[in-house]
């Protein structure tokens, strides 16, 4: 399977929203790139499909203990309202924030329900009215929040269900298209940056072709829905592709220096830092543009510093077998 986000030239420009079909498959053209296309129905149960899978998403990248069922809100709510220690009541917060995505994931739920029922829940209906707030709610409490790691872009992921709801599915889906892009830009310049400072330094030249390796799976694993059958063949190759670098040493010969021995893990642990920024992009599938140039600035000063010295080498760099 090849990633066929193919750049366009000036003369020929094509039109950001256009598809067509690419190597068998369809495809939608944003910023460069032809992003794996899906055909979806814009009708209230696919907008709860989309919502309950953003809910999953968001909750999977933050700290733990938050996901509170929305049938607890009042719960969670009188209690957030009678703590006085701070450090609690932030937590408090957060749990609060998740209850009230429950809640409108749950009321969604039932509309859709009616609406299979045959009963039309029009706009102004106050069950939908409840909803939004409930998002909305969601969305205020969003930033007591910490994420699982230090990664960029929660913000940006908690406020996507909010946005499902308030979108046409097909609005909503244009603006995911246009982050998934970005996202794509991203990794795009991570690999390119590592490819030119480490492809001429023989201690790290074996490594090149597994960053493009690694930089192809991520594009396809980014733009690949989890609900899509392809993502059995695409996610492991993606996670293999990561596994390669992150098992990868410098193979030093028996009379390495300490100076070779520290060259070796300055540009290992630059090239791990890059790789794992990239696979960041494509578990999350939004641009983190703060980090990525933090990185690049990163590798100047790498370049800078010891350019001269990783062109001068001879060593081979080899994959662990561990």
């Amino acid at each position: 399977m090849s990633s066929p986000q193919l750049k366009v030239s000036t003369i020929n420009k094509v039109s950001n929203g256009t598809i067509k079909n690419v190597e068998g498959e369809d495809r939608i053209f944003y910023d460069g790139y032809w992003i794996r296309y899906y055909n979806v129905p814009d009708n209230l149960s696919y907008k709860k499909q989309l919502i309950d899978q953003l809910t999953r998403r968001v909750f999977h990248h933050t700290e733990s203990g938050i996901n509170t069922p929305g049938e607890r809100l009042e719960e969670v709510r009188a209690a957030y309202e009678a703590e006085k220690d701070q450090a609690r009541k932030r937590v408090l917060a957060a749990m609060l924030a998740g209850a009230l995505m429950n809640r409108g994931s749950d009321i969604l739920t039932h509309m859709v329900e009616l609406e299979q029922m045959g009963v039309t829940v029009k706009s102004n209906n106050e069950l939908i009215k409840e909803c939004g707030r409930c998002f909305m709610g969601a969305l205020e409490y969003g930033k007591y929040i910490r994420p699982a790691t230090s990664k960029e872009g929660l913000d940006e992921l908690w406020g996507e269900p909010f946005k499902a709801f308030t979108m046409s599915v097909n609005q909503f889906l244009e603006t995911r298209y246009i982050k998934l892009s970005q996202a794509m830009r991203e990794i795009d310049l991570i690999a390119e940056k590592l490819i030119a400072i480490f492809e001429k330094a023989p201690m790290f030249s074996r490594l090149v072709p597994v960053i493009k390796e690694l930089a192809e799976n991520a594009k396809l694993a980014t733009e690949t829905m989890r609900s899509d059958a392809q993502i059995i063949e695409v996610w492991p190759r993606f996670v293999g592709s990561a596994d390669k670098i992150a098992a990868a040493i410098p193979d030093l010969p028996e009379n390495y220096t300490r100076r070779e021995t520290a060259l070796g893990r300055r540009g290992m642990k630059l090239i791990q830092d890059g790789c794992s920024l990239i696979v960041n992009h494509a578990t999350i599938r939004i641009p983190m543009p703060k980090s990525t140039k933090e990185f690049l600035h990163l590798c100047e000063l790498f370049s800078e510093k010891y350019g001269s010295r990783i062109y001068g080498h001879t060593r081979k760099t080899h994959f662990s077998s561990k």
